[in-house]
């Protein structure tokens, strides 16, 4: 028996509010908000965040291969499973593909994980851009999910059956060097879509035996704002049945989309129900799961129910423009960042993306960065590996600093200690200035520090515990 093992997802912090688009350009807008990433936050952060909650209280080390599925990926050239897996601390010979340019990559990869053998984790996040003022700038949001994907009997939704046709259509598009995304109108694309998607159910269902009404939910991802209803409407589905596209809480989350909708149907699933994945872009992917009586043993996760409550939406329009790059500012009168060392960053992989630091064999007393001699009883070369993510952490003082070239002054940073012992000075991120405290509790969030001459470098920062 093969399905999913588990899930996860990561909703960014930061909300804006659809009428702040209204208030600033006079147009009407849709309902609702939409996920943004903080300045410090791409596909590849949110992934890792997003597998962190879908193998909490499992064994990472059980993970053969991973897949990333992404349109907005950091680099043209160049893989990010590397930075993904040594954050997630995974074994090294772990197998990697990354699926990208398209918005069924995250679907297409999770369909592929579920054909395969061994355990492999399904990672998708996306950051997509619509030009100010359009559609589609009101619709994108940010965000990512994963999965794992096995067999045996911890199996939460075994794979009944699938089905995938590929269909040439000019419908979303961004050629390299486009600044925004482009749309064919919508209605010639929803008539070829929902031509497609009715003729396929019909058939997965009728090879199944499973009649629409004894479906519990439809999680049904295809462009546009209405397009969902048009399709639930022609499958005869009754609105019950029809899971919340996550409109007007998160927006469209490109790749990640079709896999948030899921989680978010399987969130709310019981033992025995049935549960249709539709995933359209260039193409149809179909999966039938039917829920299992392990999904009441799978520990809570954060999730899409979780991370809907965790966030501040009152992000300003001018603040969204510059996180997306739409508004040029000035920059800080500081000398240029310099471009990392790659033989720095390469020997450094494990302490600053695994964050791993040193555990003294003598005292036990844990030290961050790698250390040869002990701060507290100076012994020499008795160190161990001792990674402190996950650990519970609290801000022993911190300073507000309002003359470093950050985004989003004031710059936190802070002295945290960890539980079982050691420190480290760290940024602090998704806080408000007013509410951070000393004693407060924090956690440790994987985020992206700078780019400089084309190089992303990524490293750790703290936030608090919501």
């Amino acid at each position: 028996m093969r399905g999913i093992l588990s899930y996860g997802a990561y909703i960014p912090y930061n909300r804006l509010q659809r009428k702040k688009i209204k208030e600033f350009f006079g147009t009407s807008t849709f309902a609702g908000e939409k996920a943004v990433a903080n300045f410090d936050e791409d596909t590849v952060s949110m992934s890792v965040e997003a597998a962190f909650d879908c193998l909490d209280g499992l064994d990472e080390k059980k993970v053969d291969s991973v897949y990333f599925a992404t349109t907005s990926g950091p680099y043209v050239e160049k893989s990010s499973i590397s930075t993904i897996t040594k954050a997630l601390d995974l074994q090294e010979n772990v197998r990697g593909i990354e699926a990208a340019h398209s918005l069924r990559a995250g679907s297409s990869s999770l369909l592929s994980a579920l054909n395969q053998n061994g355990t492999t984790l399904v990672v998708a996040s996306d950051s997509q851009i619509g030009g100010p003022s359009g559609s589609n700038e009101q619709l994108f949001g940010d965000g990512a999910v994963s999965f794992l994907v096995g067999d045996g009997e911890d199996i939460i939704a075994k794979l009944i059956d699938s089905v995938s046709m590929q269909e040439e259509i000019v419908g979303e598009w961004r050629n390299e060097g486009d600044s925004f995304v482009h749309n064919w109108e919508e209605r010639f694309v929803s008539t070829v879509f929902l031509s497609s998607i009715n003729k396929l159910v019909a058939e997965l269902l009728q090879k199944n035996n499973i009649e629409i009404a004894n479906l519990s939910k439809a999680a049904i991802s295809v462009p546009g704002t209405r397009g969902y209803q048009k399709v639930a409407q022609q499958l005869g589905l009754n609105k019950d049945q029809i899971q919340n596209p996550l409109f007007d809480q998160i927006g469209q989350a490109g790749s990640a989309h079709p896999g948030m909708v899921l989680v978010s149907a399987l969130e709310e699933a019981k033992p025995g129900d049935k549960i249709l994945l539709v995933s359209y872009a260039e193409g149809t992917d179909l999966m039938l799961f039917e829920v299992t009586d392990s999904i009441s043993k799978l520990s809570e996760r954060r999730g899409i129910k979780g991370y809907l409550d965790i966030k501040d939406n009152e992000l300003p329009y001018s603040s969204y423009l510059k996180r997306k790059g739409l508004l040029e500012t000035e920059p800080p009168r500081r000398p240029a960042t310099d471009r990392p060392s790659a033989p720095a960053m390469y020997r450094n992989y494990d302490q600053n993306l695994g964050f791993y630091g040193s555990k003294c064999q003598a005292c036990g007393t844990p030290q961050f960065p790698k250390q040869r001699v002990c701060a507290e009883c100076q012994t020499k070369d008795q160190m161990e590996d001792y990674r402190f993510v996950g650990r519970t952490a609290k801000i022993a003082t911190y300073t507000l600093d309002f003359l470093a070239p950050t985004p989003a002054p004031p710059a936190l940073i802070a002295v945290i200690d960890f539980e079982g012992g050691g420190r480290i000075m760290c940024e602090v991120t998704d806080c408000n200035p007013k509410e951070i405290e000393i004693g407060m509790e924090v956690e440790l969030t994987f985020r992206k520090l700078f780019e400089a001459g084309g190089i992303h470098n990524y490293f750790w920062k703290a936030r608090p515990k919501r």
